[in-house]
């Protein structure tokens, strides 16, 4: 009884500390914390209400999610609460040797082919209406450009696009790979806008069979390809002209980065330029967002899905012999994006749970809507407060010709300053 008291006293100190109003009431009916609160917790059960106390929020996230806990209030009012009753900084911890090497066991043991593919399959497979009610219209399901502060999702997601394929100064003709294509926008893009033979691949059938359809009702057979493989398995396939890869990275796993590096590297002609846009660590050394955040993404959205630091990215990047020529942090942008997705979703929640309703049962499709609309703000305040971070980063495969390109020495068609992306 002491203990219970003694914790129900450290959590009103905090409830009181936080930006926001909130309040907790009890499995017992009682209350802490102001009526008419900006958030408020319901637990039905004790069992999280130590982790709220610890700043475990990965663990009351789990516990929302299960059902054992409502929470009422604004996406960004929860969001706020939940970066208040934090303890310590989420991304500060650095490993031991003893985690390292754990840690590298498990990335090998989640990343075989087998494994791979059903965790892609557990997330982009979950129900494509789903992700079409919040998503723009060509539905990247990847970081946005607002190149103007004024833009819409759908037109940021579209500059997005453009700004790629601009840094690959794609030309018609060439051959384009795109690694983790997705529901094809940037493949789409670059071949109607750029007249590229585009090329991607999935491990998602739902993907797969939504692009092959566009491909028909586009009419761009022999333009636009797409299959489900593995970007392992390209044995027997010509290296391309120019490579892509957006929002794929997170998905390989630290132990396999080397791997999916030289990947790139043998399927990129000599000179050719690549475009790595991926999720990266807010910390050097943390693998995962710390106080049981990365357990819940883990758990509930992307199993198997890791971080790394732009460095430890970039350090393997190199060691395959590709050249890194430019990275951009477009993190902020990110931050927008989520919001934007979390906005849509939230103005959409009745008809989010009967799209759920129609492919799984009533209570899994609940908890399916309560993962996401954690995830979707969660990762927001992420981004905002510099937890994970966004880059792109471009490179060349040199081709070894001291004359090949615009100045001695570039050894591929980058022409070392930025003027070509923005003229």
């Amino acid at each position: 009884m002491g203990c219970m008291k003694n914790l129900l006293s450290t959590l009103e100190q905090h409830l009181v500390r936080l930006p926001v109003t909130a309040s907790v009431q009890l499995s017992t009916g009682e209350r802490i914390g102001p009526d008419n609160s900006a958030v408020q917790l319901i637990f039905r059960s004790p069992k999280a209400l130590a982790a709220l106390v610890d700043g475990q929020v990965g663990a009351v996230g789990a516990a929302i999610v299960e059902g054992w806990v409502d929470v009422k209030g604004q996406a960004r009012d929860i969001m706020a609460a939940a970066a208040g009753i934090l303890q310590s900084d989420p991304v500060s911890h650095t490993p031991t040797w003893l985690e390292q090497t754990v840690s590298k066991a498990k990335s090998l043991a989640m990343h075989t082919l087998t494994r791979d593919a059903e965790q892609i399959q557990f997330h982009y497979d979950l129900s494509d209406d789903f992700y079409a009610l919040w998503l723009d219209p060509r539905r990247v399901y990847s970081c946005a450009y607002f190149k103007d502060l004024e833009m819409s999702l759908a037109q940021a997601q579209e500059a997005k696009l453009d700004h790629i394929c601009r840094k690959l100064q794609l030309k018609p003709g060439e051959r384009f790979w795109d690694i983790g294509s997705g529901w094809g926008g940037l493949i789409f893009w670059a071949a109607e806008h750029y007249g590229v033979q585009a090329h991607g691949i999935t491990l998602s059938r739902n993907q797969y069979d939504y692009v092959q359809r566009l491909i028909a009702e586009k009419g761009l057979q022999g333009k636009v390809h797409v299959e489900l493989r593995d970007y392992r398995e390209m044995d027997g396939v010509e290296p391309f002209d120019k490579i892509g890869s957006v929002g794929m990275f997170e998905h390989v796993g630290s132990a396999n980065l080397p791997e999916y590096f030289k990947t790139v590297y043998t399927m990129l002609k000599p000179g050719g330029l690549a475009l790595i846009h991926g999720i990266t660590a807010g910390g050097v050394g943390n693998a995962e967002v710390g106080a049981g955040i990365g357990d819940f993404i883990n758990r509930y959205i992307f199993p198997g899905g890791e971080l790394m630091h732009v460095s430890r990215v970039l350090h393997d990047m190199g060691q395959s012999g590709l050249e890194m020529v430019d990275t951009e942090n477009l993190r902020p942008h990110y931050a927008r994006t989520l919001w934007a997705w979390s906005d849509s979703l939230e103005a959409q929640l009745p008809q989010a749970q009967r799209i759920l309703e129609a492919q799984y049962d009533a209570d899994k499709a609940a908890k399916a809507l309560r993962a996401y609309r954690l995830y979707l703000a969660g990762c927001a305040m992420g981004f905002e407060r510099g937890w994970v971070a966004l880059h792109q980063m471009l490179c060349t495969r040199p081709d070894g010709n001291l004359q090949t390109g615009p100045l001695k020495g570039a050894q591929s068609s980058y022409p070392f300053n930025r003027e070509y992306i923005y003229r």
